[in-house]
């Protein structure tokens, strides 16, 4: 039995980056000698055991036949026999097809460190486009390490290509999809990954309401960058910059949806894009089975991030109703997140990165001075059920315009 460090293990160490989750493969090994030994078995489908002390994962070192359709569409084989190099083989991409043992000597059959110093996200084997869910993994890949430099080979974009006509696409899960998904916006560049998905066809498969931004034009004044995709990336882009968290950056990427919309003879005009985007941002949402926190913030801000913008020129009564709207008493965070998407939004525009945004303080005082109107006095009127609420939204009002006189 030899056990062996693999995958990401062994390419973020020789990257200098620090190593967070360690996987092993065990060569030579039976399922009745892991057992013997302690181990815990707990894969459902292939022999994967966890350590007795430790609780660390052991993979039993296997080989893959495509069987079916999809990222489950495979038969795997595990036994004594195969060889460290067979296991290696089903692997992504040559950087995580390397193995160390515990002396740090290097396994590397298939040249993953030299792509590693090249910078190339290479795949295997051509066996790469049997799995769907590799187009994805690749273009989560580019987006990690864009800072380093690294870039998809053009043979591996061709089979990304493959698998994005092929139609295998739709055979992901929803889960899978938005692990990955997910995992992809909160690297450093997701961006990148967006852009890797559009550049092989994926994007047009998996969110065609995203990919239908690219070549839509938008008034030069406010958007330098006139075309409404790249502006999605450069939104994108900042929520990254400033480490803004996952609900945050899946809000940035479907804000404008609604511009996919709008008639050509429109342009580059896209009069109440806020509202038709609604449903498209709805619809992407079912179809990742997002998590309700990033569902409802999307849509918020679709519906709403044209007011943050004109904060400072809102009567009174509309900026309650956007306040009423996020339910800011209940869920501050909600609104926070909210105007930091107006923020992202704002500071995505070509030349316009670094430009301030008033509007933000001046919706969290807002908020403020709306939170401060104080219950007990009305109750201590008389006024109670619906009639407190009323009484209660007009003594907000009166607190908002005061607010507003002295803004």
């Amino acid at each position: 039995m030899q056990v062996y460090k693999v995958g990401g293990a062994v390419r973020d160490r020789l990257l200098g980056l620090p190593v967070t989750d360690i996987d092993r493969v065990v060569v030579g090994a039976t399922t009745e000698e892991m057992l013997a030994k302690g181990f815990r078995p707990v894969g459902a489908d292939f022999p994967v055991f966890l350590h007795p002390k430790t609780g660390e994962e052991y993979a039993l070192a296997r080989t893959e036949r495509k069987s079916g359709r999809g990222y489950g569409g495979f038969t795997f084989y595990a036994s004594p026999e195969v060889t460290l190099e067979e296991d290696l083989i089903r692997r992504d991409l040559t950087i995580n097809a390397m193995a160390e043992d515990d002396q740090l000597n290097l396994t590397d059959p298939y040249h993953g460190q030299r792509d590693l110093e090249a910078r190339i996200l290479r795949h295997v084997s051509p066996a790469f486009a049997e799995d769907p869910l590799r187009v994805l993994r690749v273009a989560r890949f580019a987006a990690r390490y864009a800072g380093l430099g690294f870039t998809v080979a053009d043979e591996t974009m061709d089979l990304m290509r493959q698998l994005s006509e092929s139609g295998e696409l739709q055979a992901l899960t929803a889960e899978r999809s938005w692990k990955e998904i997910s995992r992809a916006l909160l690297e450093d560049h997701p961006q990148v990954f967006i852009q890797v998905l559009r550049d092989c066809g994926a994007l047009k498969e998996l969110m065609p309401e995203v990919d239908a931004l690219f070549g839509v034009p938008q008034p030069e004044t406010h958007h330098p960058e006139i075309d409404t995709g790249l502006h999605t990336l450069s939104v994108l882009e900042q929520s990254a910059l400033h480490k803004q968290p996952l609900t945050v950056r899946w809000a940035c990427l479907l804000h404008d949806l609604g511009k996919g919309l709008t008639p050509e003879d429109e342009w580059p005009r896209h009069i109440a894009h806020e509202h038709t985007g609604l449903k498209l941002i709805k619809a992407v949402n079912e179809r990742f089975k997002v998590p309700k926190d990033c569902q409802e913030l999307a849509l918020l801000v679709g519906q709403y991030h044209t007011h943050g913008h004109r904060a400072l020129e809102l009567k009174a009564s509309t900026l309650l109703e956007l306040l009423q709207s996020f339910d800011i008493y209940r869920r501050p965070q909600r609104f926070e997140e909210f105007i930091a998407a107006c923020e992202m939004d704002a500071r995505g525009r070509e030349g316009l990165e670094q430009r301030s945004y008033p509007q933000a303080d001046y919706l969290r005082g807002a908020a403020q001075a709306a939170r401060e109107v104080a219950v007990q006095p009305l109750l201590e009127q008389g006024f109670k059920g619906p009639e407190l609420g009323e009484a209660l939204k007009r003594e907000r009002l009166k607190a908002l315009k005061i607010y507003k006189d002295n803004a």
